[in-house]
């Protein structure tokens, strides 16, 4: 119904802005992000918004940039998770951080939101996880290669008869900007000295 709104910033705490547009003061429930990229009370703010329609409430969100609104909605389609558990996520994780920690599967990061536990936490990666590859970084996406490259060797080196931990501490002591096959190489190397 709104996609985004601009005015006059007229009141602010640790959970919402309120924007005075046209002489009426639209209160939004807001990100610490947005909160913290708002500006100070008479600042002019645009904010992209949500309308979530209840029976018993009409409650507005705002978000200072679009991407945040966009994972959002993502998250608010997510089952089990609501406006406000999508609030805390996005209030702890940057859109960026979000499909970092969905697309590794770091769940621990994610249960950081207040209200947030462990199986939404893990619903929301699984949900999400093709969802999101589009806010990750180019930077991140070379910290996600390192990420599965080293969890394939893990996997590879499990297969061939070692421990999980025996393999995640020898792949671990290797240079993580490796391929998996250079990685696999040299943990059987790090391995065999230790035997």
């Amino acid at each position: 119904m709104f996609y985004s709104i601009t005015g006059k910033v007229v009141y602010t705490d640790a959970t919402s802005v309120a924007v005075s547009c046209g002489g009426v003061a639209f209160n939004c429930s807001a990100t610490a992000n947005t909160l913290k990229n708002i500006g100070t009370i008479g600042d002019t703010v645009t904010l992209y918004t949500y309308l979530n329609v209840r029976e018993d409430a009409l409650d507005m969100f705002g978000f200072y940039d679009k991407d945040e609104l966009d994972c959002f909605k993502l998250l608010i389609n997510v089952t089990g998770v609501g406006p406000k558990a999508a609030l805390a996520i996005l209030s702890q994780l940057t859109p960026n951080r979000l499909a970092v920690c969905v697309a590794s599967g770091d769940t621990k990061a994610i249960t950081a939101a207040q209200g947030v536990g462990a199986k939404l936490a893990q619903r929301v990666v699984l949900e999400l996880k093709d969802k999101l590859k589009s806010y990750i970084s180019s930077e991140n996406r070379e910290e996600l290669a390192a990420i599965h490259a080293a969890e394939e060797a893990v996997d590879a080196l499990v297969m061939l008869g070692y421990t999980k931990t025996e393999a995640a501490s020898a792949v671990g002591r290797l240079d993580q900007s490796l391929s998996s096959e250079e990685l696999i190489k040299q943990a059987l190397r790090l391995i065999s000295k230790n035997i």
